[in-house]
């Protein structure tokens, strides 16, 4: 049987080519982070390593910080089991300006491509039980695009399920994936003070 659903750089793709200028993407672990760094890095681009399943947390926390700026964040169906409270605290605290792409491959990709122990939930109608309203399923990259043409600041949430085929075969990313090196490039996209640790707790903000 022939695999009919799209790849995630197809996805990827039209995300790039849609993507307001002023937004900021957190993307999980694996392919999800090394791909998009290949096709589209930034500093604006928050790369998850060895962190499954907290994408959708740290991005609810960023859209909330960032009230004017659209928040896209890339998270799997396998990560978003491990944390499906997250859908319940996105959808209360409803924050218009982020958008969450939901990739939905049936596999748990980042860790060899395990199969899921249910690979055909509604994902969508899931995060509409749980108070995201804006919640659709996305079968192709034009359906995608499509749906990218509309604002990407509105009332709640907006949740896209991107039906995709599994890609377990590792991304090379262009760039060190470091933690810490991610995050201080990201604050710097941001305008941010570096903070600057102690030994024995505390800490300070750069420049202070």
């Amino acid at each position: 049987m022939n695999e009919t659903r799209a790849s995630r750089a197809e996805y990827y793709k039209v995300l790039a080519d849609k993507l307001p200028p002023n937004a900021l993407v957190v993307t999980s672990l694996g392919n999800a982070s090394y791909l998009w760094a290949a096709m589209h890095h930034a500093p604006e681009n928050f790369y998850f390593e060895d962190a499954m399943g907290l994408a959708l947390p740290l991005a609810l926390g960023l859209a909330v910080a960032q009230p004017k700026r659209p928040v896209f964040v890339v998270e799997g169906d396998g990560a978003l089991m491990m944390h499906m409270g997250s859908l319940v605290t996105i959808g209360a605290v409803a924050p218009g300006n982020l958008t969450v792409l939901l990739i939905q491959n049936g596999v748990h990709a980042a860790s060899g491509g395990q199969a899921l122990t249910s690979s055909k939930l509604d994902l969508a109608a899931l995060a509409r039980a749980a108070g995201i309203g804006r919640a659709e399923n996305v079968a192709t990259p034009q359906a995608f695009a499509s749906a990218m043409g509309t604002p990407p600041m509105g009332d709640g949430a907006r949740f896209l399920v991107l039906s995709t085929r599994p890609d377990v075969e590792v991304v090379r990313p262009p760039i060190a994936f470091d933690p810490v090196l991610t995050k201080h490039r990201f604050m710097e996209a941001l305008g941010m003070p570096r903070y600057v640790p102690t030994m024995f707790g505390g800490g300070r903000l750069g420049g202070e």
